[in-house]
Parts: C-alpha cells; sequence; structure tokens
C-alpha cells in the first residue's frame, strides 16, 4: 500500500510554495500525497507553520495540538512540524509537544523527507505539486529581507535576502506554463531587492519581462515591493507588457515621518507621495494594493489623523490594515514600550478601514459600464467567482457573473461590468 501524508499549511503564499515544493518531493517518492485535507485518511500529517504575528503563531501552535490530540486518540501515527514558528521556537516546542515526531526549521526540508525514508530529489528542487487551482500559481523569486523594520521579525527567521537565479526562475515558470498555470503571482518579502545579491542590481524589471514572454502566460502580478530604492525600470516594463497586468502591492505601513523613523522604513513622506504619484502617472489605471500598520509604539493621535488624511488622499485601489503587535526578536519588541492599548488599536484599524471601504465603493462604482478582461476561478451558488487583472486571490475583490452562463474556469472572458458591492463587481459575458 502507498504511504499517506497530508500537508497543512499556514501563513503566507510563501509558505504554500514551500509545502508545493515538499509535497512535490513526497509525491515522487510514492507518496500519496493531500493538502490541507479535513477527510484525508493520511497518517502521517506535516505542518508548515507561521510564526510572524501572535495570532498566526497561536493559530499555529492550536493546531499542532489539535493533531497531538489526533495522535493520541489513535487517529494518525507521524506528526512533522517545519516552517517558521519552528524556526523561532523549535527548542520551546519539542518540550512542550512531545507527541510531535519532528520538528524542522523553515530551510531543513530536505532532512525532513529523508527522515521519511524518503530520497531528497535535486532533480526536483524547483517543482512543485501545485495547491492551488491550476491556472494559476505562486512564484516565489527570494527567500529572506535584508531591511530592519523595527516590527518585524522575518529577517531573523529568514536570513538575509537571497534571489533565486534568473535562469532558474525561467525554468519553473516555463514547467507551470507546460502545466496549465495561466497567472505567475510573483512573490517575495521585498521583490524591490532581487537581484542585487546576485547580479550587483536590481534584476526584477528583466525578470518580468522574460516572465512575460513565456508562451500561455496571460497575467503576471507583482506581490510585496518595498518603497525605499524602488526599481523604476519595472514601470517601463508594465507599460510595454500587456499580460504585466496593472497592478502592483507595495507595503506602505505609514505616512507620518516620526512614525516611519520609529519604524525604521529609510523613507519619508514626501518620497512617499512621489513614488505613488509617479508610479500612477507612468502606468495609467494602475491599481495599488498597500497595507497599513497602526498602534506602532510612539504614533500619536496626530499621526493616526495625518495617516487617515493621506488615505482619503491617495485613494488606494486596495487596502489592509493591522493593529501593531510587541513581538519578541524585534527592534521595536526591545527597544520600544508597547504603551498603545489594544482597543485604541483596533480602534484605529476600524477607522482606517471605514474610509477605504468609501473608497473601495467609489472605485468599484466607476467601473459600472466597463468591460474588463476577466478569470475564472470557480463556481459558487449562482455565480462563478472570476477576478479582474486589478485583484489577486483571497486578498481582494472578485467578479460575480450568473452561473446561468456556461463559462469554463480557468478561462479569461470580456465582462461588462453592470454592478457593484463596497468590494466585489457583478458583470456579464460580452458574446
Amino acid at each position: 500500500m502507498k504511504k499517506k501524508i497530508n500537508v497543512v499549511t499556514l501563513g503566507c503564499s510563501k509558505n504554500l510554495v514551500d509545502s508545493e515544493l515538499f509535497l512535490a518531493q513526497m509525491k515522487a517518492n510514492g507518496y500519496e500525497v493531500t493538502h490541507d485535507s479535513d477527510d484525508s485518511d493520511a497518517r502521517i500529517v506535516a505542518i508548515n507553520t507561521c510564526g510572524f504575528i501572535l495570532d498566526a503563531k497561536e493559530e499555529s501552535v492550536n493546531t499542532i495540538l489539535e493533531y497531538a490530540d489526533a495522535k493520541n486518540q489513535g487517529l494518525i501515527d507521524k506528526i512533522f512540524v517545519f516552517g517558521c514558528l519552528t524556526e523561532r521556537y523549535k527548542d520551546e516546542l519539542i518540550a512542550e509537544i512531545p507527541e510531535v515526531d519532528g520538528f524542522y526549521g523553515k530551510f531543513q526540508v530536505r532532512k525532513m523527507v529523508e527522515d521519511l525514508k524518503a530520497d531528497y530529489k535535486l532533480s526536483l528542487s524547483r517543482q512543485r505539486y501545485l495547491t492551488t487551482p491550476s491556472h494559476y500559481a505562486y512564484l516565489k523569486i527570494s527567500e529572506g529581507c535584508n531591511r530592519t523594520c523595527s516590527y518585524c521579525a522575518i529577517p531573523r527567521m529568514t536570513g538575509a535576502h537571497v534571489s533565486v537565479p534568473m535562469e532558474d526562475l525561467i525554468t519553473e515558470a516555463q514547467g507551470l506554463a507546460s502545466k496549465g498555470v495561466k497567472e505567475l503571482l510573483v512573490i517575495a518579502q521585498d521583490l524591490s531587492f532581487y537581484g542585487i545579491d546576485l547580479y550587483k542590481k536590481s534584476k526584477l524589471a528583466e525578470l518580468v519581462a522574460k516572465l512575460s514572454d513565456i508562451e500561455g502566460i496571460e497575467w503576471v502580478k507583482l506581490h510585496y515591493a518595498y518603497p525605499a530604492n524602488f526599481p523604476y525600470e519595472l514601470l517601463d516594463v508594465m507599460k510595454e507588457k500587456p499580460n504585466v497586468a496593472r497592478y502592483l502591492d507595495i507595503a506602505l505601513q505609514h505616512c507620518s515621518d516620526s512614525v516611519l523613523k520609529l519604524m525604521r522604513r529609510n523613507t519619508t513622506k514626501a518620497e512617499t507621495i512621489e513614488l505613488i504619484r509617479r508610479i500612477r502617472a507612468e502606468v495609467p489605471g494602475i491599481h495599488l494594493r498597500t497595507t497599513m500598520l497602526v498602534g506602532h509604539p510612539g504614533e500619536t493621535d496626530e499621526d493616526f489623523e495625518e495617516l487617515k488624511s493621506f488615505v482619503r488622499e491617495m485613494r488606494f485601489e486596495r487596502l489592509g490594515v493591522f493593529p501593531y503587535s510587541h513581538e519578541e526578536d524585534t527592534y521595536a519588541g526591545e527597544k520600544y514600550e508597547d504603551s498603545i492599548p489594544v482597543e485604541v488599536k483596533q480602534a484605529r484599524a476600524d477607522e482606517i478601514m471605514a474610509i477605504q471601504q468609501q473608497i473601495s465603493a467609489e472605485i468599484n462604482a466607476a467601473k459600472i459600464g466597463q468591460t474588463l478582461k476577466v478569470v475564472i476561478d470557480r463556481l459558487e451558488g449562482d455565480y462563478f467567482i472570476g477576478r479582474t487583472e486589478f485583484d489577486s486571490p483571497e486578498v481582494d475583490g472578485e467578479v460575480l457573473i450568473s452561473a446561468n452562463t456556461k463559462l469554463k474556469i480557468g478561462n479569461y472572458y470580456q465582462v461588462k461590468i453592470t454592478g457593484s458591492e463596497d468590494f466585489d463587481l457583478y458583470g456579464d459575458i460580452v458574446l
């Protein structure tokens, strides 16, 4: 009988890619693999954890404990845990949860494969078992981060920025396209730094241009650029290549100069505004996704009012907001007092999202009557659910199209927008 393994992934899309690489290795070794399956009869479970912020850490620990309980009940035989949480807290986890058969850091997948009595195949080091719908995939172009943001422990978990060689990424992307992937969601902790460690200068624009030339790729979308030292040559590629989506995820975090300094972001409000205006001027129609962090130590009421005005003025097409959480192994955790009450942080986050909800509603309403290219992700109830080039899976809005129209999952259609809500659109296929 084939051995079976169920891999559970927590955290971000970068973790998902790590799970897919591990799944490919296990499948190549004759294992029957499942991902995030609630009804799998696999007797072996591997949990890929997140250790970024308190909520994510709690979710990871609770998930491990749930499977530890299942093991004690005889429902599974083996538990293996890897990823960011174990990179930070391996010794503590070993002491606290003895039911786990093996804890591995973020970069110990090979050892985990070998401990499962499997052969780690170097020839498959960039091949993946896709867990996303077959028409899109994430492409992780680097690991780690060289920035020193006060609130972030990621560099201590992942180490310094390490770019994947361009030729390896092109080969990986070509392989994905040959399997039917039409949309590449390019991800990294810091896209802006891509190539500097290998080639002594940013190579993001060149990489994106080469990815867009791969046969079968309809969209290339970019996630997690850093505002300081932004590679402006990327904008030329976005203008010249029709399948490079007019979409950019760039985390700004704040606008107040005093807070940006406390956050160690190495940029200013004036530079941030100049960056946003230049991006929009050079790539008309681009949709910017960003995140804001409220309640950082030292953020005053005046700083927060400045941030509210900034969000209103900049009118970001996509925006998320997070209340600050005091994390160990961070500059802020060691140097600053976490003096802003939790309820104040949450109230500030709610205020920003209320402003953004209104902005989003107005931007969506302006799309009524437009015809947009839409990819169909799934059928859900009475609607096919799709996305425009301005939307990434799970984090952005969607387009709802009546299920009375016969559509194929993974195909692209021209859709006339007929209605809107705060974050979603409604449309009809243009025949």
